[in-house]
């Protein structure tokens, strides 16, 4: 490839206080106390091992993801960030992100964190509503979410998220829109907002909870984008909405198929080079992370219909699509490998293409899948889409 895409780095921070039952993320119930210095020394060793193959790229942005990394302590994660600025050069604007669980955020804590190096915090709101919470699993109450936003103000971090889910147990289009309201009147930079679905392996897929049917869901998702928009929120990725000048930067990383480091347990990358697309993934369980000499399950570069694939899977996340050039540049292939399933897709009215910028119909829109199935390769399944948790995306688990 001519041009190195940009970088960003993830740290997941697999425990949280009790596994929520709708969650398929590599998270882990803590069992006693947090192994939080064990833990940073891997991934210290982690960050180390990676360093020198990354030259002198800049890390544009870090996310700390989880689990619940707001379990790990200002200090360490201070100590860690600086570790990291020793061995990687920093973008001087870098966004730094921490996954946040109100019921774990401590009085005066955000102002730790904030001094520690984190400037953007996403807060796992997912309701307003106790009973939802409740049903959801989720350790916290709306009262704790709305003492959470008032403790980042006081830190001085203006830019956070707040996540929050639709299409709960029991729950009314109404009662969707007043969720939504609330979180709005707490004036986030950032709003993710996504359908609970019922993922394999979870509780709730053993056993499923009454879930509002489609068409419900369909005219809250409508009644919420609506809202969005009217409080001035830019639909600009599938179940991301930003105030202007707010859309995350991390998340942008992956929807335009840029490369990152992924450490800890669990954590997938996606580097390039001279060779092409590189994916990795390190071992999944944190014991077997952490007692490992290497922590590198496996790697494998991807195939010019792989590389199509999760170009196309990331970047028809976006409302506004994406440019031809930047399709080339970051896969490497050229105009006659893509031509044929870019024609059929458009040939089906899912996807526009006006003056080489490519972007969902409205149809396409709506059947999203139908459109990423086209570029499907042809050994389905071998590629994996990064996962989005809490509503904000990190690298593969």
């Amino acid at each position: 490839m001519n041009t190195v895409p940009p970088l960003s780095l993830y740290v997941h921070l697999p425990w949280c206080i009790s596994k929520c039952p709708y969650c398929d993320f590599n998270s882990h119930a803590l069992k006693g106390n947090l192994p939080e210095h064990a833990y940073l020394a891997s991934l210290t060793r982690d960050l180390e091992r990676s360093a020198d193959e990354l030259g002198n790229r800049p890390v544009q942005s870090i996310f700390f993801g989880g689990g619940t990394p707001s379990l790990f302590s200002a200090g360490g994660l201070g100590v860690f960030l600086e570790k990291v600025a020793r061995l990687l050069p920093l973008e001087p604007d870098i966004e730094i992100t921490l996954e946040a669980n109100p019921g774990t955020i401590e009085r005066g804590a955000f102002a730790d964190y904030r001094a520690a190096g984190i400037n953007r915090v996403s807060l796992g709101a997912q309701s307003f509503d106790d009973e939802k919470l409740k049903a959801l699993g989720r350790i916290h109450c709306a009262g704790e979410t709305v003492s959470s936003v008032r403790e980042l103000e006081k830190a001085g971090l203006a830019n956070f998220n707040l996540d929050l889910m639709y299409g709960l147990p029991d729950q009314s289009p109404d009662q969707a829109v007043d969720d939504l309201a609330q979180a709005i009147s707490l004036a986030p930079a950032h709003i993710s907002h996504y359908q609970l679905t019922l993922e394999p392996n979870t509780l709730f897929a053993a056993k499923p909870p009454e879930l509002p049917g489609h068409d419900l869901c369909w005219e809250m998702q409508q009644e919420c984008q609506s809202t969005l928009a009217d409080a001035g929120f830019d639909h600009y990725e599938v179940s991301a909405y930003a105030q202007a000048g707010r859309r995350c930067r991390h998340n942008l990383n992956y929807w335009t198929f840029a490369d990152y480091l992924g450490l800890g347990a669990g954590a997938h990358g996606k580097l390039s080079d001279d060779d092409g697309v590189r994916r990795d993934w390190r071992l999944r369980h944190p014991a077997a992370y952490m007692a490992a000499s290497d922590p590198i399950e496996g790697t494998r570069i991807l195939t010019a219909e792989e590389k199509l694939f999760e170009f196309m899977l990331n970047a028809l996340r976006l409302e506004h699509g994406f440019s031809t050039d930047l399709l080339w540049e970051r896969t490497g292939l050229d105009y006659a490998f893509c031509a044929p399933p870019l024609a059929e897709a458009v040939d089906k009215g899912l996807l526009t293409i006006d003056e080489s910028h490519c972007r969902p119909s409205e149809i396409g829109l709506n059947f999203r899948d139908n459109l990423v199935a086209i570029f499907l390769p042809d050994g389905r399944g071998n590629s994996r889409p990064a996962r989005t948790g809490n509503g904000e995306s990190h690298g593969f688990l």
